[in-house]
């Protein structure tokens, strides 16, 4: 007799709790008032479930936990260093591998050294989506973020399998519009963060590389969920279904010349970065810049038993039992959402459930932030927090300060990696439903206080009233 579940579960126990925040509805409208209508800026002990990001918000593993405490704190040479260097060596085949606070310090040091390197100031980095530290990094160094993500990915209720992949026609485009000597690099986003979360397939990643290849541009992928990147492929690309995630990933590195990630994703970890290359030339400025920035490269800003956590929860996020069920996890609430016609970005992503808040919400203009609302307003009513992906992050801003709507208002629900259980979920889905059936309580909003870089971070703002939205 064969036993065939039909309930996923956990592949973990759980071993240790932590309460989270019971505060009533009063409660909650005063401190998001006080936050200035920003979920960036609420307590945490005031949120009941929070999916504003999965970046560092993993619970570790006793592996981890036991790493920790073998953790060589020696300034230079450390052997936490070599174990973590030799991991992800192993996962990458890179040649030269420099840990850093976080992924946004890998940009910032890349991107320094590249234009540093660069005898011209008009440069252009393409690649499917930059996210935000990325465009930011980007920007703040002179250079220009060009977004070619294929037509599928800006459809979000479209079902295609993979949505993050990089127009490889429209990249050879802009190498004849303005030159491979003004692109220091291309850049691939895996998995597509801000498009739902979506999986950039093999086949596009070889066609990239080929092109940067043969016009001497050097290609890195933004690797921060190689390994939900790695298992999309596994389940979704022809060729790939007796591939194991490990084997899958290090063909993904071969490809490419190197690679930045924020390791509090896919790294499993509460803090930490990675920027690795197989340039002599160009490891060595990075280098030089590292030692002012994040502290001698064998430690990159982190402690050594940050290290030795992060030489672990590489290897357990390859693990195939974890990744079905963290994919898995995603795909139940985006179901539980369809079935209560809610709008999402089709199919879910890997690291989180995306509600298409423009579709929702069609009363509120896309410059009254329609997702940002949402957002408040699910705080409001069931003390969860998200984060919007829409006009609030990637609204274009010319020089007289007149915004453009970005493509799409998205609302992110991500999902800290092995945190919450389905009851959560459950609980979720309900309150996203019933905002869903109230949703013509839900108002624009203006923006009162933003800052000129990534403004999402620090913003206040307040609700628009029923006479000046109508």
């Amino acid at each position: 007799m064969t036993f065939e579940a039909k309930t996923a579960f956990e592949p973990f126990r759980i071993k240790s709790i932590e309460p989270i925040g019971l505060i009533s509805k009063e409660q909650r409208r005063r401190a998001i008032a006080d936050a200035g209508y920003n979920i960036f800026n609420l307590r945490a002990e005031d949120i009941l479930i929070d999916l504003q990001t999965d970046s560092g918000t993993t619970a570790m593993s006793a592996e981890q936990w036991s790493g920790m405490l073998r953790g060589d704190e020696s300034y230079s040479g450390s052997r936490s260093f070599f174990k973590f260097r030799e991991v992800f060596a192993d996962i990458s085949g890179f040649e030269h591998i420099f840990p850093t606070h976080q992924g946004r310090a890998a940009e910032h040091i890349l991107f320094t050294a590249l234009i540093a390197s660069s005898k011209r100031k008009d440069l252009v980095i393409p690649s499917n989506v930059h996210f935000d530290t990325t465009r930011a990094n980007i920007e703040i160094n002179g250079m220009e973020a060009r977004d070619l993500l294929i037509a599928e990915g800006r459809e979000p209720m479209l079902d295609y399998p993979f949505k993050g992949n990089l127009d490889t026609q429209k990249l050879k485009a802009l190498i004849a519009e303005v030159g491979a000597d003004r692109i220091p690099v291309c850049m691939v986003t895996i998995t597509n963060n801000a498009g739902g979360g979506q999986p950039v397939s093999m086949q596009n990643i070889r066609e990239i590389s080929s092109i940067c290849r043969e016009a001497k541009i050097p290609f890195f992928i933004d690797a921060c969920r190689f390994a939900e990147n790695a298992m999309f492929i596994k389940l979704r690309e022809p060729g790939y279904a007796d591939k194991s995630p490990r084997e899958i990933a290090r063909e993904l590195f071969s490809y490419a010349d190197g690679c930045t990630v924020s390791a509090k994703k896919d790294g499993m970890v509460n803090m930490g970065g990675i920027l690795a290359m197989n340039n002599d030339a160009l490891a060595e400025r990075c280098r030089n810049l590292m030692v002012v920035s994040e502290g001698f490269p064998t430690y990159g800003g982190l402690a050594g038993y940050d290290l030795e956590a992060l030489a672990v929860g590489l290897n357990e996020v390859l693990d195939e039992n974890y990744l079905r069920y963290r994919l898995g996890q995603c795909e139940y609430l985006g179901d539980k959402l369809l079935a209560r016609r809610i709008p999402i970005v089709r199919p879910t992503g890997g690291h989180a459930v995306f509600i298409d808040a423009g579709a929702l919400l069609p009363h509120i203009p896309a410059l009254q932030y329609p997702a940002w609302a949402l957002s408040v307003y699910l705080y409001e009513l069931a003390g969860i927090r998200t984060c919007e992906i829409g006009s609030m992050l990637f609204a274009k801003i010319d020089e007289n300060g007149k915004e453009s709507a970005a493509p799409y208002e998205l609302l992110r629900l991500a999902l800290p990696r092995r945190v919450y259980t389905q009851a959560h979920l459950d609980y979720v889905a309900e309150a996203v439903a019933y905002a869903a059936a109230h949703k013509n309580e839900i108002r624009g909003m203006r923006i009162d206080y933003q800052a000129p870089v990534l403004r999402h971070f620090t913003a206040r703002l307040s609700w628009i009233d029923e006479r000046e939205a109508a």
